[in-house]
């Protein structure tokens, strides 16, 4: 089987683990029957976008944290600023100075990561204009935002730095891409504000099945078959790191003149 071939079938192959791995919605029940907490506040996250229809953003967003925070909880796993506070409580002192370290650290990463992924959703909105190709670019485009946004809850949990984040996700992007399409499935056809109250809808259960998943295992299982390098890193978030790299900067050198 020549090249071409073979790196189409690995990425069929894992882009098919990612999106049976999405639908697993068998774990919402799982975790809900574990956690009454969690099912209360999975209730609440449907009330809110689908009574109220599109929802209020900032509430939504504390919930979807809960959400997965009770998600491990009902795994019997801490997060790992949980695992940190149990084991440290006898160097307080050392604590303090390095966790305000830490904190700026974090906070640059946020501002950094927000940056980051508005300007991949203006790429994601942009794409839906390119004439012929731009409904299938988009649709592609939807699956990554919507499937980092799925596994960010996971990885905020457990402290994964935001350059690993987007390492492993640029070097698994035909998982991540079949993990977000049944998302994008569920709302590519209808009309945008429909979409979003739809999205806002279903939006928790994916939030629990990306907790659920061992995205590492699955990924790992299916190399295991292959022979030479795999599929390789795509740099999905270039233009976005660009941009943001940019703007921070023009934002640093103003403030400093």
């Amino acid at each position: 089987m020549d090249a071409p071939a073979v790196y189409v079938k690995q990425a069929g192959l894992l882009w098919l683990a990612g999106f049976r791995e999405a639908c697993c919605l068998h774990r919402v029940f799982f975790f809900c029957s574990r956690s009454r907490e969690l099912l209360k506040r999975t209730g609440q996250c449907f009330l809110l976008n689908g009574l109220i229809f599109l929802g209020s953003f900032v509430l939504s967003s504390i919930w979807y944290n809960d959400i997965a925070k009770l998600a491990f909880s009902s795994m019997g796993i801490e997060s790992s600023s949980q695992s940190e506070l149990s084991n440290t409580t006898n160097v307080a002192h050392v604590d303090r100075q390095a966790g305000l370290g830490r904190a700026i650290i974090e906070f640059g990463e946020q501002v950094y990561s927000v940056l980051l992924l508005t300007f991949f959703f203006i790429e994601v909105y942009a794409a839906e204009f390119i004439p012929y190709i731009g409904k299938a670019i988009n649709f592609l485009l939807l699956s990554w935002m919507y499937a980092y946004y799925c596994f960010e809850y996971k990885w905020n949990l457990t402290e994964l730095g935001l350059d690993k984040r987007i390492d492993f996700f640029e070097s698994n992007w035909a998982f991540f891409a079949g993990f977000g399409s049944p998302c994008v499935m569920a709302i590519f056809f209808f009309s945008q504000l429909v979409s979003y109250g739809v999205m806002a809808t279903l939006f928790p259960l994916f939030v629990l099945t990306a907790v659920g998943t061992q995205a590492e295992q699955v990924i790992d299982s299916q190399r295991k078959s292959w022979k030479g390098r795999g599929l390789g890193k795509l740099r999905l978030f270039n233009a976005a790191d660009t941009l943001a790299t940019r703007l921070l900067h023009i934002i640093y050198k103003d403030r400093r003149d």
